[in-house]
């Protein structure tokens, strides 16, 4: 019985127990809830200073690089089967180097026919003066009438033309033979070889092309509104885009036309070879600063959203965010160049901008490694 009377007792210390449990539960758990709205919440941001800079206006033009001297060798006045190329691409040659040789077997016959025909007419000639000559001395005797004199001198004239015009055809059959051998036409370097032996080529076709690199140019096309800038003689920047080498220059000429379609005027560059380290072809960037260097604001571009000429950016105020537009002056390397219309040295939001509204609070981070890359000369 004793045993029977211990039992609500325990029942009821278990019975305790877990309400104390489930007390202490529902404490923890309501002492872990947020009290305080999302929206009262100061939101983590990134920021740089705003650093005073003076920026320049510049226009930035694509170029292309030209060899100084370029030309297509091929044949000019045959047609005939390629018989050897002695040059590839890269090849340095001297001029009046041969290039390739042509397989003109006719050419060279009919040279010999014509110089064969040319060599009996020009006997045949020299009978018809010499008979010529005789006439005249019989017709002062009185023994030969003029009619056949002048029959006979009409015929030695006759003649001399036909040598006159065989010997021509014969020269003509000599430019023909010299066509057959392709030589340089200037010392350089192969750019390319465009046929191999056993190709049939024309009149007009290429074989090889020859360019000298000693000097480049760099061939660009200004928009019209900026034809005043590139005058003769201003500084540009010159980026090879094929190798990242910079170079300084000056525009050496301008044309005076501009392109009716296109309404752009051409400008070239010249800058010496450098050791042929430029391959033609390629493509370089003419960079001209223009009007005067003017105060400005930098900061990343990352920092601002652009619009038109203006951009929207959020400025930290203690702790504070607020909204700014200001006018943008230009963009270079990575940094946007704003109207002075706030301090240096003011808090620019980078990172977080996102959802940012104008007077929310916020917790502001400074990117150390921002601001010393914007820093950067």
């Amino acid at each position: 019985m004793k045993r029977l009377r211990g039992i609500p007792f325990a029942i009821a210390a278990i019975a305790a127990a877990v309400l104390a449990l489930g007390a202490l539960l529902s404490w923890r758990a309501e002492s872990r809830v947020n009290k305080i709205a999302l929206a009262d919440t100061p939101k983590s941001v990134t920021v740089v200073l705003a650093r005073d800079a003076q920026y320049r206006p510049s226009r930035r033009f694509v170029g292309t690089v030209e060899p100084w001297l370029s030309a297509r060798v091929g044949p000019q006045l045959v047609s005939a089967y390629v018989g050897t190329v002695l040059v590839r691409p890269g090849d340095s040659v001297k001029r009046g180097q041969v290039l390739a040789t042509l397989d003109c077997k006719n050419a060279s016959t009919q040279s010999a026919a014509v110089a064969a025909q040319a060599r009996a007419l020009e006997e045949k000639q020299k009978a018809l003066a010499s008979e010529a000559g005789r006439l005249q001395e019989l017709a002062q005797g009185g023994f030969v009438s003029s009619n056949e004199l002048e029959q006979r001198q009409a015929a030695a004239a006759a003649g001399n033309a036909q040598v006159s015009a065989l010997q021509a055809q014969l020269a003509n059959k000599g430019l023909e033979v010299s066509d057959c051998i392709l030589r340089a036409p200037f010392d350089g370097e192969v750019g390319a070889r465009l046929v191999d032996p056993g190709a049939f080529v024309r009149p007009g076709s290429t074989v090889v092309t020859i360019i000298d690199r000693r000097m480049v140019r760099i061939v660009a096309d200004v928009p019209e509104r900026d034809a005043a800038a590139v005058v003769p003689d201003t500084p540009v920047a010159v980026s090879f885009f094929s190798s990242g080498v910079k170079r300084d220059a000056v525009v050496s000429r301008r044309s005076p036309q501009a392109d009716p379609q296109t309404r752009t005027v051409r400008i070239e560059v010249d800058l010496d070879g450098k050791g042929a380290a430029t391959a033609v072809g390629t493509t370089a960037t003419l960079t001209v600063d223009v009007g005067e260097p003017q105060p400005s604001l930098e900061v990343p571009i990352i920092a601002a959203k652009a619009r038109g000429e203006s951009a929207n950016i959020f400025v930290v105020e203690e702790d504070v965010v607020r909204a700014r537009k200001l006018k943008i002056l230009g963009e270079s390397g990575g940094n946007l160049y704003l109207e002075p219309a706030i301090k240096a040295g003011t808090r620019v939001v980078t990172e977080g901008r996102g959802g940012l509204q104008d007077g929310e609070n916020v917790i502001a981070k400074t990117d150390t490694s921002t601001a010393q890359a914007s820093a950067a000369p």
